[in-house]
């Protein structure tokens, strides 16, 4: 695991080059504090900062090959690099490392090119530069696991792991874009392509951006399908495949030459994941999680049943209100856009009590819900889609069972609820029919702002010109949106890599495994009628998990929301409190964002709607990302890692690589 960054560059003066790049791999050297080093050539810089644990002798970057025509900075893990290795030599491709898989990564794209993406098994960001043509290759995985951002200053072009390190380039500048805000706010996430800032992009996941001779080429090179071949075999036999499919994709995640742990929430995918360790690490297995002095968000006595019954080392962290708001700002300054949740923070906490614990590489059960149908959401879809054919009492039956969780969704609300749903039985955004009850409280946040704009143009937009995506099935429609969207652009960032990697903690989520989507894909609603959220799933390990495991209704991860900055009252609320602070935040509505602060702040916590509390989170990370960013050019937060790096060795001015150690 690492960070990379870089830039080409015709403004720079030659001397200051190594000076920048330098400073650029200071700004996210929490992702990578083992080692760093860049490389120089003509007004091009490229840089890693490494988090060492697979090769840990032979794998420092920049790396080339042995003719030094081709260089690479890698961000992340290619499970399968030994295969591909293997494969590799057989070709005749020479290798000087023991087993790095960034060396397999630039020996592989030196053989295929840009085909090599599609046989990787990973989580990655990588960047390529080849010193004969001067071309530049940039590529994200297929799910999105490892960030990559990109913008002009200028006419320079720069490129890095977190949009931090641009504020090292000089004359680099933050602003809000509103048009990225309102959709954000609305969909809850950034676009694939899209941050929150003017100017700059995401590397899309699954993709490619090639710059040759000043021009840039970006594409795909794989497509999200879901529409594969059912499984053509007995239920028994779907549970078999399954089983194994799960126990290769953790098998190959725990290939490290460090200690792998696993994040245990309680719940069936994590608990999966850790059986599944627990039986293939060479290690006694350390599970961690997080504990909550509310027993409402609490699980703790979940995960103490299936570490005893499954015999871990288990840690559980346990997570006050004011924890979340002491470290909300550290947390934010990680995140680097605006949210709609809280739950990120306690993960921010977790990473630190597993970097002190000496794991630097984890485990955890993201993408199982949206391979396997897991999201009430799903189930939701199914039900608003048939509707119309469904009589009065059917519909109430299915009500009930969606959300047990939920008072809102008990019987003193099934009459709201059958109007509610009635409502929305037909399709008024096209193509985002199994999203457009969730995104009523995004139009209400981005109301936020000062501008009216249309917050679902450009998510209208990007389905309408979507090869295929039309013609999809409403189910695939609903895995398309939440695989290219929340997945992405929260679950696996914010809350997971980003605040995992804050602490200098990779993680990796078996769930995620090309492998895993396709057997997901052809056996979801094939043996189950979508009533039971990953009925398959639970039958496949019902019996080596506690039975509370697989038979309890699925508990959603939450963390305490507005209520707790309402109650603690922490210095950085005056970014809200102060109407003169609101008012800095030019694109917003002044007038609406105080009276939403003022209910908050006011009301019993009863009275506060889900999407009131939603918005609130979304202008507090706002303001306090405009105070960090915009404002402050991007400055790291009192506690946030700020680490300079040490030069070891001297440069040549034309192409150079340089060793950069750690200060401690």
């Amino acid at each position: 695991m690492c960070g990379l960054a870089g830039f080409l560059s015709t403004s720079l003066h030659p001397g200051a080059t190594a000076e920048v790049i330098t400073s650029m791999l200071s700004n996210i050297h929490h992702r990578g504090p083992d080692e760093a080093g860049y490389y120089l050539d003509d007004g091009m810089a490229m840089g890693a900062v490494r988090l060492a644990i697979v090769d840990l002798a032979g794998g420092s970057q920049p790396m080339s090959d042995p003719s030094g025509r081709y260089w690479i900075c890698f961000n992340g893990e290619i499970y399968n690099h030994i295969e591909l290795r293997a494969e590799l030599e057989r070709l005749g491709r020479p290798f000087r490392t023991d087993h790095s898989d960034t060396e397999v990564v630039l020996q592989a794209w030196i053989q295929w090119g840009s085909d090599c993406f599609t046989r990787f098994n990973g989580a990655f960001a990588v960047a390529i530069r080849d010193a004969a043509t001067g071309d530049l290759v940039l590529a994200r995985d297929r799910y999105g696991k490892r960030p990559l951002f990109y913008a002009d200053a200028g006419g320079d072009f720069l490129f890095a792991s977190e949009m931090k390190a641009f504020r090292a380039f000089p004359g680099f500048r933050f602003e809000f874009d509103p048009r990225e805000l309102a959709t954000t706010y609305a969909t809850w996430t950034p676009l694939p392509d899209r941050t929150p800032f003017r100017g700059v992009r995401q590397l899309p996941m699954g993709s490619v951006l090639t710059i040759s001779a000043g021009r840039r080429s970006l594409r795909p090179y794989e497509d999200l399908d879901f529409d594969v071949p059912g499984f053509d075999g007995t239920e028994d036999e779907a549970i078999d495949m399954l089983r194994q499919t799960l126990r290769t994709s953790v098998e190959l995640r725990l290939r490290s030459d460090v200690e792998v742990g696993v994040y245990l929430s309680g719940g069936l995918d994590s608990s999966i994941v850790t059986r599944l360790a627990t039986q293939l690490s060479p290690y006694d297995v350390r599970t961690f999680s997080v504990a909550f002095q509310d027993k409402s968000f609490d699980e703790s006595d979940s995960q103490r049943l299936v570490a005893e019954h499954l015999g871990t080392l288990h840690t559980a962290v346990p997570i006050t209100s004011e924890d979340i708001t002491e470290h909300f700002p550290t947390a934010v300054y990680h995140a680097e856009v605006p949210t709609f949740r809280t739950s990120f923070v306690p993960m921010f906490l977790l990473s630190r009590h597993v970097r002190d614990a000496g794991i630097k590489t984890i485990l955890s059960g993201e993408g199982a819900d949206e391979a396997f149908l897991g999201y009430s959401l799903f189930r939701e879809t199914l039900l608003r889609a048939r509707w119309n054919e469904l009589t009065d009492g059917e519909r109430r039956t299915r009500l009930a069972g969606l959300h047990p969780e939920l008072e809102h969704f008990g019987s003193a609300h099934q009459a709201h609820l059958l109007g509610l749903y009635q409502q929305f039985s037909v399709e008024r955004l096209p193509g985002l029919f199994s999203h457009e009850m969730r995104y009523q409280n995004g139009r209400f946040a981005a109301r936020l702002l000062a501008d009216r704009i249309d917050p679902f143009a450009d998510l209208l937009d990007l389905v309408a010109g979507t090869p295929g995506y039309p013609d999809m099935p409403a189910m695939h429609k609903a895995q398309w949106l939440e695989y290219r969207t929340l997945l992405p652009g929260f679950l696996l960032s914010t809350q997971g890599e980003r605040a995992a990697l804050a602490h200098s903690v990779e993680n990796r989520c078996p769930f995620l495994d090309p492998a895993v989507v396709r057997a997901a894909a052809s056996v979801n609603l094939r043996y189950d009628d979508g009533q039971v959220e990953k009925a398959i799933l639970k039958k496949a390990f019902r019996a080596e998990l506690p039975e509370w495991t697989t038979s309890r209704p699925k508990q959603p991860y939450r963390a305490p929301g507005s209520a707790a900055f309402k109650d603690s009252r922490p210095d950085y609320l005056e970014l809200l409190l102060s109407d003169r602070e609101l008012a800095g935040i030019g694109c917003l509505d002044a007038k609406f964002a105080r009276r939403l602060v003022d209910k908050v702040m006011t009301s019993p916590v009863e009275e506060v709607s889900t999407k009131e509390d939603q918005t609130f989170l979304y202008l507090l990370t706002t303001a306090v990302l405009h105070q960090q960013f915009v404002r402050g050019g991007g400055t790291a937060p009192t506690g946030a890692s700020s680490a300079a790096l040490n030069l070891r060795t001297t440069v040549d001015n034309r192409r150079a690589v340089q060793r950069v150690g750690e200060s401690r």
